[in-house]
């Protein structure tokens, strides 16, 4: 299905070639990915880029907090435009009045400084930016993971709230310029396979391996032609999983005809490769070879066959049980009863948000389910159209009236099935859901109240398959069914009616609505000559996701509340690191009043001279993790860390740029370790860094370091941190994004 090739490799007219005469350096300027960011970097080299987005998107999980940073840092007005979109905290049910009170904030904040408010339930974030903000050639900036619209020819990009900050302020996202990975696609899809198809197959042969961190994938070849843009969109979406960077596809008459049928046919241009083009890397896949795919808990990656998984699913769910008991210590997870009869039967299908509720996913569902039943037993389906347009056009084709009729519920547009806030099953549940991951508690369960169930991944066509056959997981390739694409009409007149577009047209005499959970950020303190951290929590799964260091789901209508948000920093993993952060946290706060905390002074001795290092040297908690920050670009995962008084990450890599930039912005340093050098340390030993801050300010990368441990045995080790730019340094020495800007603007 899928073939990798880590040597580079030149593309000449369409046509993948091992060896060419050109050179690479020069014909790596060819691709599309080099294009479009040469047209956005502003500064004079390709190395260093400087990057200015054509738009941002956020929604109602991190608008709050990135417009409170931007106001507090000294934002006018919007300097482009800038989408609030209202699909994470919809429910307006959690937590009293705060997910409205966000909301009426989003649309003050757009009145005050010119921006396009979404009110909620019209449009999920990625939805919307596709409608109505990607155009041939663009780049758009959004504070969520999932901010893919290569196929649109946008490179998207999924970061931090305090990324799109520094666009508010008219600064540049900086990175050194990315390799480029060459997706090669040929044939064509058969009936029955879908987007959730190929993608999970691309992130089964990726992930794990790191083939594509933080590189751009670039789609081309024969295959493309074979697509409906939804098919390519709902690929292009997923690629977050693979920890790529960005996307970029060619486009082409399909690409063309997206625009004209959203009235923007001026957002488009043929965007291809030039002549000769040099990619670091290849991806090939045989579009007609992909079969269909369920990916396990927990992780996108973790993918089979379907009928690969129905012939061993025994075996393979014990082995999602087994990770689920050493994960968890207080719940049980039972999937191997989901097996009977030879039969794997799931208790649940969801086909939902910015990968699965596309028009063409629920329009070819609603072929496969039309005149059956999904059964009056425990499987249940849910299905969320991906915006009120689509929602509307699906009604008037009759794929609405035929799902309903089949026993199925329609939805509003709402992306709590992807993170847990919306068709939560019971106990011990397997829920069947296109949508983009199902990382633990991403279904909504509470492992540390015993209550745990599972999500695996499958296309809507597969879904419905399975749907139609009471819920015993079934291929949509062994079914049969008529189908015959469905011709898609935008009708933009619910936007017209609901949709504030203020961009342009900031108000600076308009008032911000704060309600009573809407809070400011504490005070944080600029690095010290040295820092000791005590370790907080210590992980060593082979991967830590950002689900685990902030979970998602009930926490989200705290996230306009820095300290009661931090109330719930790895609760479902490291359930004591709360209270252990609160603890160093204390003493930390006696020593800045300018007292001398008896446990300081003790382990500070040591390390030295303890009266001399105690006014010098910052004591704050630290994560160890192996491979922290799989996952969401909520920027929380790290925030949540230095609200508790957290100084420090040490991992052997992150496993994404966009949760290390968080870290960065938040103070947090970023230390690594050399690959195999052990840490066998635990909670309660501390880690003393002495003259952190000169190495910092000289841009060294080795920092020599001493472990304390708890029996009092002292160790050195090596830390680094590499590759920081110039602003990274000086946030880093100013404490956090927040103190940067504020030293500036004095």
């Amino acid at each position: 299905m899928i073939k990798l090739e880590e040597n580079g490799v030149f593309l000449v007219d369409g046509k993948i070639v091992k060896e060419y005469g050109s050179d690479k350096k020069e014909a790596a300027k060819g691709t599309i990915a080099y294009s479009v960011l040469n047209s956005h970097n502003k500064s004079d080299n390709m190395d260093k880029l400087n990057i200015k987005f054509d738009a941002l998107v956020s929604h109602d999980i991190t608008y709050v907090g990135i417009i409170q940073t931007a106001r507090a840092s000294g934002l006018t007005e919007f300097p482009v435009p800038y989408a609030l979109t209202n699909c994470h905290n919809s429910l307006c049910a959690v937590g009293g009045t705060i997910n409205e009170d966000d909301h009426v904030f989003g649309l003050s904040a757009a009145k005050k400084y010119g921006g396009i408010y979404v009110p909620a339930n019209q449009s999920v974030i990625h939805s919307y930016a596709r409608e109505e903000l990607a155009f041939c050639g663009g780049m758009i900036l959004g504070s969520d993971s999932h901010t893919r619209y290569g196929a649109l020819g946008t490179m998207g990009v999924g970061e931090g709230g305090p990324e799109l900050v520094k666009q508010l302020l008219k600064n540049t996202y900086d990175i050194n310029m990315p390799e480029v990975v060459l997706v090669y696609l040929t044939g064509s899809p058969r009936h029955g396979i879908g987007p959730q198809d190929v993608a999970l197959a691309l992130i089964k042969a990726t992930f794990a391996s790191g083939f594509v961190k933080n590189k751009v994938l670039e789609f081309a070849g024969p295959g493309i032609a074979s697509l409906p843009i939804d098919f390519r969109n709902g690929i292009d979406v997923m690629t977050t999983e693979t920890t790529c960077l960005s996307s970029i596809w060619e486009t082409d008459e399909t690409v063309k005809k997206h625009y004209e049928v959203h009235g923007r046919p001026e957002c488009y241009r043929r965007l291809s490769p030039e002549k000769v083009a040099y990619y670091d890397s290849l991806i090939e896949i045989d579009l007609g070879k992909i079969e269909s795919m369920i990916a396990l808990p927990f992780h996108p990656s973790n993918a089979y066959t379907i009928h690969e998984f129905n012939e061993n699913a025994v075996e393979i769910l014990r082995g999602v049980e087994k990770e689920a008991s050493e994960k968890f210590k207080k719940a049980k997870l039972d999937l191997v009863s989901k097996v009977r009869d030879g039969k794997v039967y799931a208790d649940q299908g969801v086909i939902a948000g910015c990968s699965g509720g596309l028009f063409d996913n629920i329009c070819e569902a609603a072929a496969i389910l039309d005149g059956k039943s999904t059964g009056s037993g425990y499987f249940s389906l849910s299905v969320y159209p991906t915006s009120v347009p689509v929602s509307i056009e699906l009604t008037r084709n009759g794929a609405t009236e035929k799902l309903l009729e089949a026993g199925a519920v329609i939805k509003p547009s709402f992306c709590g099935p992807c993170f847990g806030a919306g068709d939560v099953p019971a106990n011990n549940g397997l829920s069947l859901r296109h949508t983009t991951r199902n990382f633990p508690n991403r279904e909504g369960s509470k492992p540390s109240d015993g209550q745990l169930s599972g999500v695996a991944l499958m296309d809507a066509r597969s879904i419905a398959a399975t749907a139609a056959s009471g819920g015993v997981i079934t291929a949509a390739t062994d079914v049969d069914y008529d189908f015959s694409p469905k011709e898609y009409h935008f009708d933009k007149k619910v936007y017209e009616n609901r949709i504030y577009y203020g961009y342009g047209k900031a108000d600076k005499d308009a008032k911000l609505i704060l309600g009573p959970n809407i809070a400011d950020w504490p005070k944080m303190y600029e690095l010290s000559d040295n820092v000791l951290l005590e370790l907080a929590a210590v992980i060593r799964d082979p991967v830590t996701t950002t689900d685990e260091l902030i979970p998602s789901g009930e926490t989200s209508s705290y996230r306009s509340n820095p300290l009661k948000l931090a109330e719930f920093a790895l609760s479902r993993r490291v359930p004591t690191y709360v209270g252990k952060s609160k603890e160093i946290a204390a003493v930390e706060a006696e020593r800045t009043s300018g007292e001398k905390p008896e446990k300081l002074l003790e382990v500070l001795g040591k390390f030295g001279d303890a009266d001399a290092l105690i006014g010098s040297t910052q004591f704050g908690s630290c994560v160890f993790a192996t491979k922290p920050g799989d996952g969401s670009a909520r920027e929380q995962a790290a925030s949540c860390q230095k609200v508790l008084g957290g100084f420090g990450n040490i991992c052997y890599e992150f496993a994404t740029k966009r949760y290390r930039s968080n870290c960065i912005n938040w103070g947090i340093l970023p230390f690594t370790l050399a690959e195999g050098e052990p840490f066998p340390y635990e909670e309660g030993d501390f880690v003393f860094v002495p003259d952190v801050r000169a190495k910092i300010e000289r841009g060294d990368e080795e920092f020599d370091a001493a472990v304390l441990t708890k029996d009092g045995k002292k160790e050195n080790i090596k830390l680094y941190i590499k590759g920081l730019t110039p602003d990274e340094k000086q946030i880093i020495l100013d404490g956090c994004l927040i103190n940067y800007y504020a030293s500036q603007n004095k």
